[in-house]
C-alpha cells in the first residue's frame, strides 16, 4: 500500500467530506424534493467512484481506507437524519443502519490498531448503493412525493443489506478469531 496523505484520491474523499453539510443544508423539510439537493448528491456520489478508480490505479493509500469508507458514512448517514428531522424517512430503519455503522467501525479501528485492515466486503458495497439511491430517490423531485415506494422500497432493501452484510462481518471477525487461538493441548 503507498503510504501518501497526497492524493487525487484522497483530495476527493475529503472533498466529499467537506461538501456533505451542503447537501444535508439543501434537503427541503416539505419532502418534494430538490434539484439542487439531488444534484449535489449525485456529484458526491459520483465522485465515491472516481476516487475509487483512481485508488486502483495509482496505489491505495492507508488514509484513503480510512476517509473512503468515513465518507461514506458522513454523506449517507448525515442525508439519512436530516432526512429522519424533517419527517420524511422513518427513524427506525436510519437507526439500524447508524447502528451497524457504528459497530463495524469500531471493529475496524480495533483491527487497525492490531495492523490488520478490513475492507469492505462486496455487498458492504452493494449496501452502500442502495443507501445512496435510497437517498436520491427521495430528494429526487419526480420521485419525492409522487413515487415514495420507490425510496421506501431502497430504504428497506438497505435495512436488509445492512443487517446481512453487518453479520457477515462479525462471523469473518469471529472465524478469524478462531482461527489465531491455538488448540488447547490435551
Amino acid at each position: 500500500m503507498v503510504e501518501s496523505l497526497n492524493s487525487w484520491a484522497n483530495a476527493i474523499t475529503a472533498t466529499r467530506i467537506l461538501l456533505a453539510p451542503l447537501v444535508f443544508l439543501a434537503i427541503p423539510e416539505d419532502g418534494a424534493g430538490s434539484w439542487w439537493a439531488f444534484g449535489l448528491w449525485f456529484v458526491l456520489c459520483a465522485s465515491d467512484g472516481i476516487d475509487g478508480y483512481i485508488a486502483r490505479r495509482r496505489g491505495p493509500t492507508a488514509v484513503g481506507a480510512f476517509l473512503d469508507p468515513l465518507a461514506d458514512k458522513v454523506l449517507v448517514l448525515g442525508a439519512m437524519f436530516t432526512l429522519v428531522a424533517h419527517d420524511i424517512f422513518w427513524f427506525l430503519p436510519v437507526v439500524v443502519i447508524a447502528g451497524r455503522e457504528l459497530l463495524i467501525s469500531g471493529y475496524r479501528i480495533v483491527k487497525s490498531g492490531r495492523g490488520i485492515s478490513v475492507p469492505a466486503s462486496q455487498l458492504g458495497k452493494y449496501k452502500t448503493v442502495i443507501q445512496q439511491f435510497a437517498v436520491a430517490f427521495a430528494l429526487f423531485p419526480p420521485t419525492a412525493l409522487d413515487a415514495t415506494w420507490t425510496w421506501l422500497w431502497l430504504l428497506w432493501i438497505a435495512v436488509v443489506l445492512t443487517l446481512v452484510s453487518g453479520a457477515q462481518y462479525l462471523w469473518f471477525a469471529r472465524q478469524s478469531e478462531l482461527a489465531e487461538v491455538p488448540a488447547a493441548v490435551s
